[in-house]
């Protein structure tokens, strides 16, 4: 845990399907600024240096047509083998990093901001939590993020339990963390526990 900073960092994490985006987005209108590390991902793949090391590693399949990369050929390669993965998150994570690093200087000078939200699935198994003042765990049933994940990603069990392999266990992250958020479906009661979390969180962290 860092010492108390002007603004303090919340770091966001959860299951696939949990629903981290969606607490990230209330937290957003209560005065949150979001860094976004999948999107920051994306960035990345979308960056010439990126593309080209891609490419030398797993030839034209994952190029898409108009010179990019094809997300989904990447994954369909990175998650059928954790080597593949490790090396992919060894090239992206200190570039994320970085990005990550100056987005925080801007949101730190913006009077309109009371909190950073760092909003990442593997903040664990990143290192993000030790640069965060607390850690919000957004939790729900498997069958729910499930449902979810086949609404949104088109995924089938399989898939799901497939890509969470890839990530470390759930149960001890939820231990971890300052904070537990659970987003089953009650909308109305996911905003005010997590405006009561957000509100815990500046009190503990005064200008």
């Amino acid at each position: 845990m860092r010492s108390n900073d002007r603004k303090p960092i919340i770091g966001l994490t959860g299951g696939i399907g949990a629903g981290k985006s969606f607490v990230a987005d209330i937290m957003r209108e209560l005065g949150a600024a979001i860094v976004d590390s999948d999107r920051l991902a994306h960035q990345e793949l979308s960056d010439p240096q990126v593309v080209d090391t891609l490419r030398e590693w797993w030839g034209e399949t994952v190029c898409a047509r108009d010179g990019g990369i094809d997300r989904k050929a990447v994954a369909g390669i990175v998650f059928a083998s954790p080597v593949e993965l490790k090396r992919l998150e060894d090239l992206l994570y200190p570039r994320i990093d970085r990005r990550r690093a100056l987005l925080v200087v801007d949101f730190e000078q913006d009077e309109a901001i009371q909190a950073i939200v760092y909003d990442a699935p593997k903040l664990y198994e990143a290192g993000l939590d030790k640069k965060c003042d607390c850690v919000v765990f957004v939790d729900a049933s498997w069958q729910v993020r499930l449902d979810r994940a086949a609404q949104s990603r088109g995924w089938d069990e399989a898939e799901l339990q497939k890509r969470e392999k890839m990530q470390d266990p759930l149960e001890p992250k939820k231990a971890k963390a300052d904070y537990v958020v659970t987003n089953q479906f009650d909308i109305e009661t996911l905003r005010e526990t997590v405006r009561q979390v957000f509100s815990s969180v500046l009190a503990s962290f005064p200008n």
